[in-house]
């Protein structure tokens, strides 16, 4: 049977194929000779399932794409402090190559403007690293992030670097203020080098797929950085990651996201999806024309804005019913589907307005596919406070979805795989 998803990929495709506004990047003479008619988009999900339709195998530079998975390696090399003392994370409501720096510090306003870029490029690796050595660790970071080795394109890099007049007057306004220590010149080339990594659609959707997948590659299993990273890089892209457009973006399609002048999108939800689109026309704030209209089309079509209402909490108990009676009888909660706080909460409160009378209680996590750190303490506690009160309490467990459970102080779980565990076991 075909894909549903390849096909929908496909009528989507051929709903803006009709759309020729926009031109492909003009100030870059290699940029400017790409071919106007490209088009792909892929869907890449967290468990490594790729769909795809179109120019998906296509290679062309990732150009500003870099900048997010850049910014990943700096804060994973050099931490938050050192970055953030040297890159702020406020939208500039300008282009990508003004010079958005803050009057008093230098800072360049965020990471994904070309001055916080280069200051980026510059903090990956360690403080000790030759320029060439750092291009390698950023080629290296972002061949992680695509599951695959990465090149550069030397003739798009000279090409860039012939008219690359605006980025070096930004990198020496950013030595002035010492937010750059090196040679400004070196600086440029290696972040010049960097935007000049060949990619393809289908490699695009894999990294965003891996941001979407709190930092670990779907495809090789690779973890290329952490769960505190991945947020602070997600959050940029949603408030910076389309430049003086990012405010119509967030509202619009409302799906972190990063866009490049060789006609390349990212968007990446967390624990969802990654997807790349290509088309080299660009608008006037640089971003694909055609690309832009498939991802609002996504976002439409399959409610991916992040602000998305979810369901209600109390979704998270399916339900609350007893097996058995007398001294034999189990009260049996049933939950169901991903629980954080809220959710946690709605447990709460059903345990303390059923205040169970039976001596036996059992949380039956079979239908539950995730559970965050504080959504697990608090299930918990309700254990040890079950415990605490006399009952017998079991955690129907089959999949480890809390793994060595302590209900701590006082408290007492047994872990079984299926509810007939705790039907046979009679007390």
């Amino acid at each position: 049977m075909r894909s549903v998803i390849r096909d929908y990929l496909a009528e989507a495709l051929g709903d803006v194929e009709s759309d020729t506004s926009g031109e492909p990047a003009g100030y870059i003479p290699e940029l400017a000779a790409a071919d106007p008619e490209r088009l792909g988009a892929v869907f890449a999900t967290v468990d490594g399932q790729v769909y795809g339709a179109g120019d998906i195998d296509t290679e062309f530079t990732i150009q500003s794409i870099s900048k997010p998975f850049a910014y990943a390696l700096a804060l994973a090399d050099r931490g938050f402090d050192p970055v953030l003392a040297r890159i702020g994370v406020e939208p500039s409501g300008e282009a990508f190559n003004q010079i958005s720096l803050e009057s008093d510090t230098g800072r360049p306003l965020n990471p994904m403007i070309n001055a916080g870029a280069i200051t980026a490029h510059s903090l990956a690796g360690s403080g000790e690293l030759k320029p060439a050595e750092r291009v390698e660790r950023v080629v290296h970071g972002l061949s992680a992030f695509a599951g695959r080795p990465l090149r550069i394109d030397e003739a798009v890099c000279a090409s860039e670097l012939e008219h690359a007049h605006r980025n070096l007057a930004i990198a020496h306004m950013l030595r002035s203020h010492d937010i750059l220590t090196e040679d400004p010149r070196a600086a440029v080339d290696g972040y010049t080098r960097q935007c000049s990594v060949l990619v393809t659609a289908r490699d695009l959707a894999m990294m965003a797929a891996t941001l979407a997948n709190h930092g670990v590659n779907p495809l090789s299993g690779e973890r290329v950085i952490r769960e505190p990273v991945v947020r602070q890089v997600l959050s940029v892209m949603l408030t910076c990651g389309m430049y003086d457009a990012a405010g119509d973006w967030a509202t619009q399609v409302g799906i972190p996201a990063k866009s490049g002048v060789a006609g390349g999108l990212i968007g990446a939800l967390p624990g969802q999806i990654g997807i790349a689109t290509f088309s080299p026309r660009l608008d006037p704030h640089g971003n694909s024309v055609r690309g832009v209209s498939l991802f609002e089309r996504f976002s439409s079509d399959m409610g991916l804005h992040v602000m998305e209402v979810p369901a209600a909490a109390r979704a998270v108990v399916r339900s609350n019913h007893v097996i058995g009676s007398g001294p034999h009888a189990i009260r049996v909660l049933q939950l169901q589907g991903g629980i954080r706080f809220a959710g946690a909460e709605r447990i709460v409160r059903e345990t303390m307005d059923t205040a169970p009378r039976e001596a036996r209680v059992a949380l039956d996590l079979t239908m539950v596919y995730s559970i965050d750190d504080v959504a697990r303490r608090m299930l918990l506690e309700v254990t040890r406070r079950l415990t605490l009160d006399g009952h017998e309490v079991y955690l129907v467990d089959p999949e480890t979805i809390v793994p060595r459970p302590d209900p701590g102080d006082g408290g007492r779980v047994t872990v079984v795989n299926d509810i007939e565990h705790v039907v046979t076991n009679k007390p």
